[in-house]
């Protein structure tokens, strides 16, 4: 008797080698629904090699995977595009936002009534690279307008396969300057854990077919003489963000902190640095490679294109 894996949660369906199982037999026929969404896909390869039954299944969650990444959480699908290989889409947890759980409480917030947020406090800009929108304890509501970023992607979007940069997010509308596209969603780590991740990291991507999405951020605070550092990890839950890639020469998208009134710590959103046709890849800076010569190759294309990807150091 041998037993093959379908799920963490240790189902597992015994068989023998010589014998394919009759689908009456299967314990979840009844429940496929429930188990096989959460399978990964080399588990859900082998659920669909079991009986004919679990294979349309199986088909059917794949399409549904490809064809919108963020499972139904934005308010329109993201598809995955890919015309180079047989790679149907990425898997990963999807989460339409970084929500921290580092706040001040609902009781910090504005009292505007009917989401009149203009002139109040906090609509006030903080700086360059830096806005603050409503929080959970503002009585605004969810239509104020100063929640631009809080209601997910800001434009219709697709993820692209490319033969050397792999997935990459693609705008499917004209996109103009200044609008919100998307927020960086992931994990927020403290240091110690973001530090330890990248050190994990690097080793896995040395031995090639892999790629991670720790994105480090620091906001200089008001006396200059300090930084708060913000690590949000993508790699195994986050959004579409995730895919966004490098370009040397800046890109086409600027990254703004926005900090909800009464939270400690800011989300990371993109907005466009300029105009953005239909159909165009979605780019900006890792940072400065000077800080890692000896890093990953980039294949940005840009004029200016260093041929190294930058990466954090540790």
């Amino acid at each position: 008797m041998v037993a093959k894996e379908l799920s963490p949660e240790g189902i597992a369906l015994s068989m023998h080698p010589n014998k394919q199982p009759k689908e009456e037999e299967l314990p979840w026929k009844l429940s496929w629904h429930l188990i096989l969404p959460r399978l990964s896909p080399p588990d859900l390869a082998s659920a669909a090699s079991t009986c004919r039954s679990l294979n349309d299944s199986a088909k059917f969650i794949t399409a549904a995977r490809a064809s919108d990444a963020s499972g139904g959480s934005e308010s329109h699908p993201i598809p995955f595009i890919n015309a180079v290989d047989r790679v149907p889409y990425a898997h990963f947890t999807y989460s339409s936002s970084a929500d921290a759980a580092f706040d001040l409480g609902f009781d910090v917030g504005c009292r505007c009534e009917g989401g009149a947020c203009e002139g109040c406090a906090c609509a006030e800009g903080v700086g360059f690279g830096l806005r603050r929108e409503c929080g959970r304890g503002c009585r605004c509501g969810s239509g104020c307008g100063n929640r631009e970023t809080q209601g997910g992607v800001g434009a219709r979007l697709r993820v692209v396969r490319d033969p050397r940069k792999g997935w990459g997010l693609h705008v499917a509308e004209f996109v103009r300057e200044g609008r919100f596209v998307c927020e960086y969603s992931g994990e927020y780590v403290t240091n110690e854990e973001a530090k330890r991740r990248l050190t994990e990291y690097d080793e896995l991507m040395s031995g090639g077919r892999f790629s991670h999405a720790l994105l480090v951020v620091r906001e200089h605070l008001p006396s200059r003489r300090a930084c708060l550092r913000v690590n949000i990890d993508a790699t195994r839950i986050g959004n579409v963000a995730r895919f966004i890639n490098h370009s040397c020469d800046g890109g086409n998208l600027t990254l703004i902190l926005v900090r909800n009134t009464g939270s400690l710590i800011p989300r990371l959103c993109f907005f466009a640095s300029r105009d953005i046709k239909e159909g165009e890849e979605l780019t900006f800076s890792y940072g400065d490679v000077r800080l890692r010569p000896d890093g990953p190759p980039c294949y940005c294309g840009s004029t200016g294109c260093f041929g190294v990807l930058p990466s954090e150091q540790t």
